[in-house]
């Protein structure tokens, strides 16, 4: 697979990361650890060198899972985890002091089985923390020796070059997708003027583009999809056109609707690399092909004139988890 630098960092990772949230949280019942280890395993034999996690992920257990799974390979990979959770569990509220902040890289270096965190994101803004004495914690790591590069999580663009005048940000991770553009008014300018990379959560709308939901799919209990307003019966309903679109443009080329999705988002900057998660091999192997997929300009075009009336129904977050983004 292709590698790609994530904006002035330096930072060499593969063109496709692989987001190991949905292993342990988030998507219903954890993976079977044995299953979990194969899936991340396959994801690097695949060509992924880049892995995403989390402490609240669990909380906890993703990253010990991912620890273990690339033990053999660590110098070969870059792990990325987060911070800014109260006692890394979301439901609990922020916490980005730097003290806490400190406490949650010596504690993930343990459960990562690894004496430095490649990339430091701050989960979400807390509006209670100056963003510069989270910026300067982060440094004093980078320092130290303990992490090597810093990131941001869902943050706005202020924020954000708040952050980078203090320690200079190597990525931000927010949801970018076919159905989800609002990173290209603000977001993407900004960070394409101070050299920042970009890595799209959710690349394939948590499933939705892909085509295996529509409105009478179930989730499990454990879902968090059941409080997305945007996975309300009524608008995944509204919303099926989108994919049923993708579809046809997917048929025409030959791949499928998660390539498309993945390849349209490849080919937007050259320092953007998305990081679909699954729990199923072939998935994987799905969305690895789509970094193989060549959209051309015309493709581009298709795809613009295709989507430009369709307006996604819902919101993205529940009105309490939707207060921490874009901070």
């Amino acid at each position: 697979m292709e590698k790609r630098i994530l904006g002035k960092s330096g930072l060499e990772v593969s063109a496709l990361g692989f987001g190991c949230m949905g292993l342990s949280y988030g998507y219903g019942p954890a993976t079977e650890k044995q299953e979990a280890i194969k899936v991340i395993r396959a994801a690097y034999d695949g060509g992924v060198t880049f892995f995403d996690t989390a402490e609240a992920y669990g909380p906890f257990e993703n990253e010990t899972l991912v620890g273990e799974a690339l033990a053999l390979v660590r110098d070969k990979v870059v792990i990325a985890t987060k911070f800014g959770f109260k006692e890394g569990m979301v439901n609990l509220g922020l916490d980005s002091r730097p003290e806490h902040i400190r406490e949650v890289a010596e504690t993930a270096l343990k459960r990562l089985n690894t004496d430095v965190i490649d990339l430091f994101y701050q989960h979400r803004v807390d509006p209670n923390v100056p963003i510069e004495d989270v910026a300067g914690m982060v440094k004093e790591l980078i320092a130290e020796g303990k992490v090597k590069h810093f990131g941001m999580s869902e943050a706005g663009a202020e924020t954000i070059r708040k952050a980078h005048a203090v320690q200079p940000v190597a990525a931000l991770q927010s949801e970018y997708s076919l159905w989800w553009r609002e990173p290209e008014k603000d977001i993407l300018p900004t960070l394409e003027e101070l050299g920042i990379g970009f890595v799209p959560f959710s690349p394939l709308g948590k499933g939705f583009l892909t085509g295996a939901i529509n409105e009478s799919t179930k989730f499990h209990s454990k879902d968090f999809r059941n409080v997305v307003p945007r996975f309300a019966e009524e608008a995944r309903k509204a919303n099926q056109h989108l994919v049923d679109v993708l579809g046809q443009l997917s048929e025409a080329k030959g791949v499928t609707r998660a390539q498309i999705a993945l390849a349209w988002l490849l080919v937007q900057k050259p320092w953007i690399v998305p990081i679909p998660g699954t729990t199923k091999l072939h998935r994987l192997e799905e969305n690895l092909g789509g970094a193989k997929v060549q959209l051309s300009t015309d493709d581009l075009q298709n795809i613009e004139a295709a989507l430009k009336d369709i307006e996604v129904q819902g919101a993205r977050y529940p009105q309490h988890l939707q207060a921490n983004v874009g901070r």
